[in-house]
């Protein structure tokens, strides 16, 4: 299982650069932030310095959008950063929520979607693609590499991973759950004659270690990642209205936001703001990772045994350095000792 942290680009970039650099030396192999450019700062200009002050790791965005950003200058940025670099970024893309309500904007259907992640995968691959009505490519691009990973929750959507997403990421870590929505994507790729082994599994949330072995701390940890549910629940929200509380979609997704009134972009992704008190603490312990280095692998062992090839962990909360500390030395070396016991 490979490893990432997903950051905010709050000011100063400086601090999100020194983050990255920590997570390298921690072991984790990817880097994503946010991408929303009114809410925080612009992410492919700090990727470029992240890229410089690391020699590994892989960057992106988790997720970027086919609205508010051209198709064609989103596969440019990842190109002149792999001709930068080294073929070191992956395209994370979704229908848009954050980027776009911020602007009274809608999300794309899932037909843009669709031609979107064709342009953004053949520019970024190096080779032609049909847009608007030319052909086009990048003279340039020598040589670039691009995967698109899909960020779905809903039955359709998650059809469509299944037929083109090189990934699946889902952005909760509750095992049901995932089960679930994996089998929905490798059942699709299979249907559309695509071997399901060639899909990735990226199940991102908040992940906060610590002892946990008070109720106070317990309670500490779950207010800090709370916001987390609130976030998966305006995705939730869209499905609801599209598809009902009776469809197929598990209940544990969609029963949680029955009290739901609202959300206040200005608050998205914060730790400790004031319109996520309908999460209960359940959603926020079956949706997040909490507590000891022990019950971080414990859980991991049950995603990895579903498919799950990357965890990719939030760390929007106060806890961040110490978190990627014991990932570092703990939760990532007992992973990989898992998988040489297996093997």
């Amino acid at each position: 299982m490979d490893f990432g942290v997903v950051l905010q680009t709050n000011p100063p970039a400086s601090r999100t650069v020194e983050l990255a650099r920590q997570a390298e030396t921690h072991g984790f192999d990817y880097v994503w932030t946010f991408d929303s450019h009114l809410l925080w700062q612009e992410p492919f200009v700090i990727y470029s310095a992240i890229l410089a002050a690391t020699r590994k790791v892989i960057v992106g965005p988790m997720v970027t959008n086919p609205a508010t950003r051209d198709w064609t200058v989103l596969a440019s940025l990842f190109a002149t950063l792999n001709e930068m670099y080294g073929n070191r970024t992956v395209c994370g893309i979704g229908r848009g929520d954050s980027a776009v309500r911020t602007l009274n904007g809608r999300p794309s259907n899932l037909s843009t979607l669709r031609d979107s992640i064709h342009v953004i995968r053949e520019l970024g691959n190096d080779r032609a693609v049909e847009h608007n009505g030319r052909t086009v490519r990048f003279p340039w691009a020598k040589g670039s590499e691009l995967e698109v990973w899909v960020a779905a929750y809903g039955p359709l959507a998650l059809k469509l991973t299944g037929e083109v997403g090189d990934a699946f990421i889902l952005q909760l870590a509750d095992p049901d759950i995932a089960s679930w929505m994996i089998k929905a994507v490798r059942d699709s790729a299979e249907a559309s004659g695509r071997n399901p082994d060639d899909v990735k599994f990226c199940v991102a949330a908040p992940a906060y270690v610590g002892a946990g072995d008070s109720p106070a701390e317990r309670a500490h940890m779950r207010e800090q990642c709370r916001w987390f549910g609130g976030m998966v629940g305006n995705h939730v929200a869209d499905i609801v209205s599209r598809y009902g509380t009776d469809s197929a979609i598990p209940k544990a997704l969609t029963d949680y936001i029955k009290n739901r009134e609202g959300y206040d972009y200005n608050e998205h992704g914060r730790a400790g703001n004031s319109h996520t008190t309908f999460v209960p603490d359940e959603i926020v312990e079956r949706f997040c990772l909490l507590g000891s280095p022990r019950e971080h692998v414990e859980k991991l062992k049950v995603l990895q045994d579903l498919g799950v090839t990357q965890f990719a962990a939030y760390l929007q909360h106060d806890n961040k350095e110490e978190t990627m500390r014991l990932y570092g030395e703990r939760i990532i070396p007992a992973m990989a000792e898992a998988v040489v016991a297996t093997a």
